[in-house]
């Protein structure tokens, strides 16, 4: 790895990728041993920050938000407070770490080669994956999911499949992250070049004909210091820029490039390459609702290691212990994955009344009412949508995303039926030794209800519909995805419509979200992409 200021103004390379992510990484590092391969990523190193790399400083990332830190928060419109990554490995250094594959369903319907998409996931899987041990909490979650029927136990597996299941975890025994830097163990170093905090301004595109298609050569990107280096695609037309900037960065960045709608890019004065109005469009997150259960004796220390697969299309899954109750000063409390602080949300986004709540809340809990954990359910799909738009020209700025969580009646009718399951696995007698028995299921749905998790008005009801709890709780578990769909922005070898030399390969290519947790997935697929297109070179 190399911080950007020592590059070369002028470079020239086989492949270029612009994102060293969660599916950056595993591509540059398969296309290293084939050419000669250039990796940008806007951010630093993961190596030697002990809030990336160990389990129990888990959220401490997301609630940094200086502008080094290995995550960005943005809010959507929608009101639901989010992070994206600005770091070498991607999501995969600030998730909560789980590990699961998408389901053959899922895979047939990419068209995908299920070999070698059973080849990449294993290649992922010798580096970061890892079976969890289950302590008495999430033994707990576990057996309580089995006696109120999400059935049959399929034990530990990296599969999707109905019913629960003790999933892996790219957190090692001695809780050490692993992520999708890890992949580029297998590189090979003479072929690849790895640039840290190294922001890409924008695709080189050129015409070699008057009815030619606009052809990616080079890109333009700034170092730390602000100096501005060029490098640009060896001769040979099969060399390409890749694009895996993720959900929020790909299509921001075929927009700035000036591939994108027509009108939108002439508002930011954007010379057009190619008017593409889909970039942008089909930005999906899966909505994810949680309700807090206080426990009257200690527990452990877990992020997500058991889903429930259920059949009506909601994901159970839990997360316990200090990293969701560690507090310092009331201005400054950290809910981990679940509540980013919102005494740090940008002023202009906070309201008198959602900080007075906050404050208020906050004040009144004490540490013993903050011991024990989070039962989740997450949605499949989404079938809701929106869309991303620009605000600025300037790369290191947000886009504004909205994501219409529940907009689709059947979303929110799976977070209603999730709702009721977890309230099942509360009063199941599997989990009855982790809750007070004077809190009753409908106190701890209103407790979280009146918890300050997004920046939506809230119903101060004794009494609420589920569905209106479901909207008004809504949360990310950054599956976030869409904006440049495959058979709408790329084609099904993840090649840019109307665009020579440039391809986007991650998660702003998905439909839906695969299997339960996604990250699996984008790592194989950078792995996959990388294998598909070598073989693409070498003609086989």
């Amino acid at each position: 790895m190399h911080n950007a200021t020592s590059a070369p103004f002028l470079s020239y390379y086989d492949y270029i990728v612009v994102g060293g992510g969660t599916a950056g990484c595993p591509l540059a590092a398969t296309l290293s041993h084939r050419a000669n391969v250039l990796l940008l990523e806007r951010g630093g190193s993961p190596y030697g920050d002990p809030n990336i790399t160990k389990l129990v400083n888990f959220g401490a990332s997301l609630s940094d938000l200086s502008p080094w830190s290995p995550s960005q928060r943005f809010i959507s419109t929608d009101g639901v407070i989010n992070s994206r990554a600005r770091v070498l490995g991607g999501g995969s250094c600030l998730n909560a770490g789980f590990y699961t594959r998408a389901s053959p369903e899922y895979i047939r319907q990419a068209g995908w080669d299920g070999r070698l998409v059973n080849q990449s996931y294993e290649w992922v899987e010798k580096l970061v994956a890892f079976e969890p041990h289950l302590g008495h909490w999430q033994s707990a979650v576990r057996n309580g999911l089995l006696e109120v029927g999400v059935v049959p136990f399929n034990g530990f597996t990296f599969d999707h499949i109905n019913g629960t299941k003790v999933g892996g975890t790219i957190f090692d025994e001695q809780g050490n992250r692993h992520t999708a830097a890890d992949l580029l163990e297998y590189a090979n170093p003479r072929g690849l070049t790895v640039l840290l905090y190294a922001t890409v301004q924008k695709i080189l595109f050129r015409f070699r004909g008057r009815r030619s298609r606009p052809e990616a050569y080079g890109v333009i990107f700034r170092d730390g210091s602000g100096i501005e280096h060029r490098a640009y695609l060896k001769y040979g037309f099969k060399n390409e820029i890749i694009i895996s900037s993720g959900a929020l960065g790909s299509p921001q960045l075929l927009m700035l490039s000036g591939v994108g709608p027509v009108a939108h890019l002439r508002s930011h004065n954007i010379p057009v390459v190619l008017d593409q109005p889909l970039v942008g469009q089909g930005m999906c997150d899966n909505p994810m609702n949680a309700v807090f259960v206080p426990s009257p004796i200690p527990v452990e220390v877990s992020l997500i290691e058991v889903v429930g697969i259920t059949h009506f299309g909601s994901y159970i899954e839990a997360a316990s212990g200090e990293t969701f109750s560690a507090s310092v000063t009331t201005t400054s409390r950290n809910y981990g994955m679940f509540s980013p602080k919102l005494s740090t949300v940008p002023p202009k986004q906070r309201t008198p009344e959602a900080i007075a709540r906050a404050v208020e809340y906050l004040d009144n809990l004490d540490q013993a009412a903050l011991q024990g954990g989070f039962i989740l359910e997450k949605i499949m799909g989404p079938i809701s949508t929106g869309h991303l738009e620009l605000q600025t020209r300037n790369p290191d700025d947000n886009p504004s995303v909205t994501f219409n969580y529940f907009q689709h009646p059947l979303d929110l009718q799976r977070c209603v039926q999730g709702i009721q399951t977890i309230g099942k696995i509360v009063e199941s007698e599997s989990f009855s030794k982790f809750r007070y028995d004077y809190m009753s299921w409908p106190g701890l749905v209103n407790m979280t209800e009146h918890s300050p998790i997004n920046l939506l008005p809230r119903h101060y009801n004794s009494s609420i519909p589920l569905e209106t709890f479901c909207r008004d709780t809504v949360m990310t578990i950054w599956h976030y995805h869409g904006g440049c769909q495959v058979s709408r922005v790329v084609d099904p070898d993840y090649k840019v419509l109307g665009v020579e030399a440039l391809r986007v390969i991650d998660g702003s290519t998905f439909n839906y979200s695969p299997g339960t947790n996604p990250q699996a997935t984008v790592m194989m697929l950078g792995r996959y992409m990388g294998v598909k297109i070598l073989r693409e070179r070498l003609g086989n």
